[in-house]
């Protein structure tokens, strides 16, 4: 839906928008509630979510009368913000948090009845499936934390300055949303949600180039960074109202958590989706064997969880002989259910770009399974190897990129390594990954030849079968033949976190043992 002002308010500059944002944070540092950006910004987001919506309620009013339809909201009086939060002397202190926390309360027209969170966790559709749901599932994952209700009143009135029916000021505030999203992720430090840094996000979606009309998903998408960039790849190439539609029905996505699942809608919004689709849930909870053809897309990009360990109920929906506790490997199988079939749902079948740790490419027994099926029943024609450092300060597990699609087997398999800046060791928070250096890579992609960063390995020499034809490996850590670097002695860091790889899958082997031993 094209951004269309409903009224005649002069609109917010960049500069002023980027000082309300900075004021409302400032406001929320006073309140004894709030701790830090791990609680201001998820007080932010859903304050935020709710002038949103208000707003673009607004302008499909105005589309309803002038198509001359009738128009029911989605949010009742006397829940609309414009109802409680668009004057500025409206409610306030405690009668503003006894609306917004209680389940009875007074409402702003002076009637008693339920409170704000309260109803808008119980909004449902005619249909199940409507807008309604979705502001459902966002509330019940949040509360209130500020204590002050005066103060609250002040963020109210500041958000109330934003315009979000203008496209100027969405493109400003989506921006500003993101450097909000790493600051929260870099408050959280290593117990934070795994972040992929925005280099290695731009990279995986501009090699895997979703083309409009394709369906792209992410069931582990945390706050939407991956979903959010194949949107903007694709939103390029709309011409038409009509390819603007395609569009917003083109991006798919499933969290588990309450807090990354309210983050990503946000942060879907702002970047222009008008209802984004992410179901709220584990992306592992259906069984394997009842994804069908309408269930599959065309590409998938995801950086899934590792390292977590699922409860039983969740192994069950997968085959007996691929049962894991490595979250990261019953993700693998997931997506590689979900990629469209060859034929007539795709010419070339559906493909992904999936951040692994080095973990899942050594590892034996049901990881060498699960690695069989995927080089035989899909062409793994690219894996990405990434130096230290990449992904910190979140882990220091070092990282792959596996790129593969439907129409194996697997012949043979390309290896990049990327290297280093010259004079570095590793990347650091302050001294991060930047997406020009990915620039010769990007070069090679679609002209490759083997040079000292990349490699070519018959598939013969990652499948190793004994004589009676049992699989007894698949190895996918292959080190870079041409590099000198793999014959020097490792630094002390790199022994550090190859001893953490090593317990982390004798941790996984001993969950199989226990599992087995517990069905007996």
């Amino acid at each position: 839906m094209a951004r269309t002002r409903t009224t005649d308010t002069p609109k917010t500059t960049a500069a002023q928008l980027r000082s309300i944002v900075k004021s409302a944070r400032d406001v929320m540092r006073k309140d004894k509630g709030l701790s830090g950006d791990l609680d201001r910004l998820p007080m932010l987001t859903w304050i935020m979510f709710l002038k949103f919506l208000d707003d673009m309620e607004n302008i499909r009013a105005v589309e309803a009368t002038l198509a001359g339809e009738p128009y029911r909201p989605v949010i009742a009086p006397p829940y609309r913000w414009r109802d409680w939060a668009s004057q500025e002397d409206g409610i306030s202190g405690d009668d503003l948090r006894a609306f917004i926390n209680q389940d009875e309360a007074t409402l702003p027209d002076g009637s008693r009845g339920p409170g704000l969170f309260k109803t808008l966790r119980s909004l449902q559709s005619v249909n199940g499936s409507g807008r309604e749901e979705i502001i459902a599932t966002v509330f019940r994952g949040v509360s209130n934390r500020m204590e002050s209700g005066y103060l609250l009143r002040d963020v109210v009135n500041l958000i109330n300055r934003i315009h979000f029916d203008s496209s100027e000021e969405m493109h400003t505030l989506s921006a500003l949303y993101e450097t909000m999203l790493q600051e929260m992720r870099d408050a959280a430090g290593d117990s934070g949600e795994f972040y992929t840094p925005r280099p290695v996000v731009r990279l995986m979606v501009a090699v895997t180039d979703p083309r409009l009309g394709e369906v792209v998903e992410d069931p582990a998408c945390g706050t939407g960074g991956f979903l959010v960039e194949a949107y903007t790849h694709m939103a390029s190439q709309c011409r038409t109202a009509e390819d603007r539609q395609v569009l917003q029905q083109s991006i798919r996505g499933g969290e588990a958590k309450p807090l990354p699942y309210l983050l990503g809608e946000m942060n879907l919004l702002l970047h222009g989706m008008d209802s984004p689709r992410i179901a709220y849930g584990n992306s592992l909870a259906q069984p394997l064997t009842s994804i069908g053809d309408s269930q599959r897309v065309d590409v998938l990009l995801t950086n899934p969880p590792f390292g977590g360990e699922e409860e039983r109920g969740i192994l069950g929906n997968f085959p007996e002989d691929r049962q894991t506790a490595e979250t990261a490997l019953l993700f693998l199988q997931l997506i590689m259910r979900k990629l469209r079939r060859v034929g007539a749902q795709s010419e070339r079948g559906g493909r992904a770009a999936v951040v692994v740790p080095n973990g899942t490419l050594f590892g034996d027994g049901v990881s060498a399974r699960i690695k069989e099926e995927l080089l035989r029943e899909f062409d793994l024609h690219t894996v990405v190897r990434l130096p230290n450092g990449v992904f910190a300060p979140y882990t220091a597990i070092p990282t792959n990129l596996l790129f593969f699609q439907r129409g194996g087997p697997t012949e043979a398999i390309w290896y990049y390594e990327q290297p280093l800046p010259e004079g570095r060791k590793s990347y650091s928070k302050t001294k991060p990954l930047r997406y020009e250096e990915f620039g010769p890579l990007l070069d090679w992609w679609n002209d490759r030849e083997e040079n000292e960063h990349a490699w070519r390995v018959p598939v013969q020499e990652v499948l190793r079968y004994d004589d009676a034809g049992a699989l007894l490996s698949a190895n996918l850590d292959l080190k870079n033949p041409n590099s000198g670097d793999a014959l020097e002695h490792l630094a002390p860091e790199e022994l550090v976190v190859g001893i953490m790889e090593k317990e982390q899958r004798i941790l996984v082997i001993l969950h199989e043992i226990k599992n087995v031993l517990s069905e007996r």
